[in-house]
């Protein structure tokens, strides 16, 4: 995954989450308030995601970029997103970290919420 993109990231995380039987329902939504990589259901529980992409963990981890007022952004264009799509399922935010140097991927379930 040398070169990649935020992009390639998305779709690499979404096959990583279809592996572990997560559905997809809805990718790289916007709203106003900002977007959202990622809406996967999983069980009874919508699944909103951020992934975050990078070459290796010199400089940090990669959540680390998944700032107190990234979160809030994400969690209004989710309320957003509940609200057009009538969805009644409890919400989960969770963030898909891939370092493409060392092919590593971490899924970090209920990584926050408001």
């Amino acid at each position: 995954m040398k070169n990649a993109t935020g992009y390639d990231g998305e779709i690499y995380a979404a096959h990583y989450l279809k592996r572990k039987r997560y559905k997809l329902v809805d990718a790289r939504f916007r709203s106003r308030f900002g977007e959202i990589d990622l809406i996967f259901r999983h069980r009874k529980v919508i699944v909103f995601v951020e992934v975050k992409l990078r070459k290796n963990k010199d400089f940090s981890e990669a959540f680390e970029a998944v700032t107190y007022t990234k979160q809030q952004k994400i969690i209004k264009t989710a309320q957003h997103w509940l609200q057009l799509n009538k969805c009644d399922l409890q919400p989960r935010f969770d963030i898909v970290e891939i370092y493409t140097d060392l092919g590593e991927i971490n899924h970090i379930e209920n990584a926050f919420g408001g």
